[in-house]
């Protein structure tokens, strides 16, 4: 199988094919600043700080999990990954539900029931303890869930929160003391919260984990952390920009538009260094963040280089990008998540390589071929030219006027029928004609500019605009829950009529996923003979105690 092969998992010995993605890089260190703070203490009074989390060089990820990445059998359904690591810790339970189980409303209002009462209101039942995290506007009683759901250490002088207590899990391992995981997620994500219990929850660095800061943005007002994620459900690790713990944004309206920018310059600055490194441009910036001249300099060396490249008939290691980004979280009073999973934006972005390493069977260590990594911009690039071959036309170039030229279908001349909403001179923001969700919206270049390499400051400016633009625009009309997620073209592809394309799903209040799922990237925890294990084993149950 080659990566001419139609991309699917069923090759044609009859047997299944599936690509092993086996991490080693390196991630340059372009923060500035360390922010060293104590998170907690253990039982046994052992201070615990972050300093993991501030590495002082670049950071060598040389023992990263495996990520399968399995074609599904039909092209058109997306691509399923499964992180080894994970799925290794589910062998022996291949019942993905089973773990909700041991979180369902009835098991821990038994549990839990004595230190419900301290609450202060009298005999709540748990699922109305969730709904009042989520939906509660006292910031009181959010200080008091708040308590229920998570061992702070104090202040003695202020009274708040100074820290929170850790525990040793079975393993041994220090972890921060949450006493119920959906309650301590549903009042840390709440608007209302004070910030100090925000930020010893979620927003200091280190309050949600090791991984360490390698970006860091602050002009203008706006304090920004780049995260790597080096175990990560993306292959060869993936990058996350968050609001720093003293800059709090839980409402797109306190976004301001150098949060935006802020945002988009990690994610264009992590990009173009990671890919300069791949093609041997020498990056000037160490433990700093470059400039916007920088930045606009070293795009420009690697539309050069990619161009010699291409030439000399050589391939790019790395030729896609992923960004997407997930605003809101929710969960029912059931203990069902319905988006999202973290506070504030939560903005992610990762390189694609081109190809991945062939594997049969269990036979993991040595490939005998290829096949090509799943990027959504690919399903839009072959649309493009099978349009082009059909109709003579350039398919980009011929949508942008049907927007332009759009009529209403039913007919009525005194209604109105334009679908943009938001425009410059390098950009439109529309409502697509044919919405997936209710609400979608999308944002595109109108020149023949097909991702972030062919993009210029002007050109990036516009984009990020638009993006706060748009996402003001969906708050304003009253969406909670939005994912965004870029669609683009490799970096290699010649083609110069795909456009960089935006979508905005908000997730309406009767049909609520991720930026991943939208993309058609399936995440999966498990591996699919184990759950097919625990399947059987309910049938057998089924037949033994007459149920069928």
């Amino acid at each position: 199988m080659n990566k001419s092969f139609p991309r699917t998992c069923v090759a044609p010995s009859g047997e299944f094919i599936f690509g092993i993605h086996k991490p080693r890089f390196t991630a340059l260190n372009l923060r500035e600043n360390d922010h060293i703070v104590t998170l907690g203490h253990s039982s046994d009074q052992a201070t615990i700080n972050n300093r993991d989390n501030f590495p002082a060089n670049n950071v060598h990820v040389t023992a990263s999990p495996w990520v399968f990445e399995i074609p599904n059998a039909f092209p058109f359904m997306g691509t399923t990954f499964i992180v080894n690591s994970n799925a290794d810790r589910m062998m022996e339970n291949g019942n993905p539900f089973k773990r909700q189980k041991g979180q369902s409303p009835d098991l821990v209002l038994t549990k839990e029931f004595d230190y419900i009462d301290k609450l202060a209101i009298e005999r709540v039942p748990y699922p109305l303890l969730l709904t009042l995290a989520r939906t509660s506007t006292d910031p009181q009683i959010l200080a008091k869930l708040a308590k229920l759901s998570c061992r702070f250490e104090y202040n003695s002088k202020t009274e708040m929160p100074s820290g929170i207590s850790y525990e040793k899990t079975e393993k041994g391992e220090l972890r921060p003391a949450i006493l119920d995981w959906h309650l301590f997620d549903l009042v840390s994500n709440n608007p209302v919260l004070p910030d100090t219990y925000k930020q010893h929850m979620v927003l200091i660095p280190g309050a949600q984990g090791k991984s360490p800061i390698v970006g860091e943005y602050t002009e203008g007002g706006t304090h920004i952390w780049e995260y790597l994620r080096q175990n990560s459900y993306i292959p060869w690790g993936h990058y996350a920009a968050n609001m720093a713990h003293d800059a709090v944004r839980y409402k797109i309206g306190t976004l301001t538009e150098q949060d935006i920018i802020g945002l988009r310059h990690l994610y264009y600055q992590r990009i173009y260094v990671q890919l300069a490194t791949e093609v041997g441009i020498v990056s000037r910036a160490k433990r700093r963040s470059l400039t916007r001249n920088e930045l606009e300099g070293l795009r420009l060396s690697l539309i050069d280089e990619i161009e010699q490249l291409n030439k000399r008939g050589g391939d790019l290691l790395f030729n896609a990008t992923i960004w997407g980004q997930n605003f809101g979280v929710d969960l029912s009073p059931s203990g069902y998540r319905l988006h999202a999973s973290h506070q504030q934006i939560h903005q992610q972005y990762a390189l694609v390589p081109s190809c991945v390493s062939a594997f049969k069977g269990g036979e993991n260590e040595l490939s005998q071929s290829a096949i090509s990594t799943y990027s959504q911009g690919d399903l839009v690039a072959q649309f493009a030219k099978e349009y082009k071959e059909k109709t003579n036309q350039d398919f980009f170039e011929t949508y942008l006027k049907a927007i332009q030229n759009n009529r209403r279908m039913d007919g009525r001349v005194n209604r109105e029928s334009d679908l943009i909403f938001y425009q410059d001179e390098n950009i439109i923001a529309f409502v697509p004609k044919a919405q997936r969700y209710q609400g979608e919206v999308q944002i595109m270049t109108r020149e023949r500019r097909g991702n972030i390499i062919e993009t210029d400051t002007k050109a990036r400016y516009s984009l990020d605009r638009a993006i706060l633009v748009t996402m003001k625009v969906l708050e304003n009309l009253g969406a909670e829950m939005i994912s965004v997620y870029e669609i683009s073209k490799r970096f290699d592809n010649p083609d110069r009529d795909q456009r960089l394309l935006y979508c905005f799903l908000p997730k309406h209040p009767l049909s609520p996923g991720g930026f991943s799922e939208c993309q058609q990237r399936w995440i999966i925890s498990h591996y699919p003979e184990d759950f097919a294990r625990a399947c059987r084993d309910e049938v057998h149950h089924l037949h033994s105690s007459t149920a069928l």
